[in-house]
């Protein structure tokens, strides 16, 4: 990396991550915590309120490095991204108050509710409304796949509210705390190894105070892509993380393990995908770098494109190193031993959430390139 690409201060910062990361216990919860107390987890979060005062470039990076030394954080894409983003941008003074710091220090956590079963790509289509009741708000609806709900304070819901001149529904975010009635959640049993587990909730008329609102009701939409584009950032982060650790394994097994008279990756089988698959991670953390500028730069709709390419890129870059990974391997890639197996499955999440790759293609298709839509 060039300085024109990444700063000396990101270089610095890149090596601290990558070694408080590999001295680190894979243990999520005590790693959360000591990542915070040297304010990893608030890196992107305004300074008056406890954060490091950077951006989305800077906490993608912790995200990517933690990732590559194989404790990958889930919930950083969640709760100081997706939710400490939206806050800080649209929250009252209050909310700043009460949330911002404590998302940097690592002592609160916020899930983030948005998709819904008959709502996953079509977010149009979310039924979870809010209604008012004199100065309260009644949320009802139901969510799935959202992470980490049983160890967050409360969880960053996108319901909809009808527009008093149109009758339409628009979105809006509001603040819906762990023990709240009304409101409970079903683990979802997954074929993947997470230490995050994913949750349906249930929202059944939760009575909401009128600041549960994030910012102004009729602004929901440009809040919510607020945080959306984060997410994708650093969904893209997250996979070029754990394609890079994927390769450093293979491309260690490949250097000492001998066959005939030369290691296996002196031959080009071995060493061309392996090549290819290092490359292909590079050509996705460029993207990714470019999406994080530019969001951070206040280019929202550049920073849109981008963000959707860097997560299509690093999606695909991250599931072919990984297979190559375990190719690389043979059998002693299926093994518990060597700990490649078990992201097969979680390589695939950054194909599919939080936006599938069909759906990145229809967004560059249409808005990128003018064509038509087929829906």
């Amino acid at each position: 990396m060039t300085t024109l690409i990444e700063s000396d201060e990101h270089k610095a910062l890149r090596a601290a991550v990558a070694s408080f990361a590999k001295a680190h216990p894979h243990d999520s919860r005590t790693l959360w915590q000591d990542a915070a107390k040297l304010g990893y987890i608030g890196v992107n979060l305004p300074e008056a309120y406890g954060g490091g005062g950077g951006g989305i470039t800077e906490l993608s990076l912790v995200l990517e490095e933690m990732g590559t030394a194989g404790n990958p954080l889930l919930m950083m894409i969640v709760s100081p991204a997706i939710c400490g983003t939206v806050i800080a941008r649209f929250g009252t003074q209050a909310q700043k108050q009460q949330w911002l710091p404590a998302l940097a220090d690592g002592t609160r956590l916020m899930a983030f509710g948005i998709t819904e079963p008959d709502a996953g790509s079509n977010s149009h289509r979310i039924t979870t409304t809010a209604r008012r009741d004199g100065t309260d708000w009644l949320l009802t609806g139901r969510k799935v796949f959202v992470s980490g709900v049983d160890i967050a304070d409360a969880t960053l819901i996108v319901g909809r509210t009808e527009d008093a001149r149109t009758g339409n529904l628009k979105p809006c975010l509001f603040i819906v705390p762990r023990d709240a009635p009304g409101f409970t959640h079903r683990r979802i049993d997954m074929e993947l190894h997470s230490v995050e587990k994913q949750f349906e909730l249930v929202l059944d008329d939760v009575r909401l105070p009128a600041d549960a609102l994030v910012g102004d009701e009729d602004a929901g939409l440009l809040q919510l892509f607020a945080g959306l584009n984060p997410e994708r950032i650093m969904t893209a982060a997250f996979a070029i993380g754990m394609g890079r650790h994927a390769l450093a394994k293979a491309v260690a097994y490949a250097r000492d393990r001998t066959v005939w008279k030369t290691p296996i990756g002196a031959h080009q089988a071995i060493a061309h995908p392996l090549a290819q698959a290092h490359i292909e991670l590079e050509l996705a953390r460029l993207m990714t770098q470019k999406a994080a500028h530019l969001y951070d730069a206040g280019d929202d709709v550049g920073a849109g494109e981008a963000a959707n390419m860097a997560k299509y890129a690093a999606g695909e870059a991250c599931v072919r190193a990984v297979d190559q990974a375990v190719q690389t391997l043979g059998g002693n890639g299926l093994t518990t031993e060597f700990g490649i197996a078990r992201l097969i499955t979680a390589s695939r999440v950054a194909r599919i959430a939080p936006v599938s790759r069909e759906m990145i293609l229809n967004y560059v298709s249409h808005q990128t390139l003018g064509l038509p839509k087929s829906y």
